[in-house]
């Protein structure tokens, strides 16, 4: 199941459980849409795969699998 993790690890901007601009890579690294396809042309700084939209957990799931309040934060040099 996927964490959901609250904001983006590059520019820390929040990203909610609902965000539509949430981008996440097989490993589930989460950026911001803006550092993602502005810095990084879609390809995850880390692992070098390919960042795509996060999907939406129904509201109804949140309830019961709560997104994470864990927050990541790395450095990352211009991709």
């Amino acid at each position: 199941m996927l964490k959901l993790k609250p904001n983006c690890e590059c520019c820390d901007r929040d990203l909610a459980a609902d965000s539509n601009d949430a981008m996440i890579c097989t490993f589930e690294c989460t950026f911001c849409r803006s550092c993602a396809e502005e810095r990084f042309r879609l390809q995850c700084p880390n692992c070098l795969g390919e960042l795509v939209k996060r999907p939406v957990r129904p509201a109804n799931m949140l309830e019961k699998y709560p997104a994470s309040t864990e927050r990541v934060s790395k450095h990352h040099g211009v991709a």
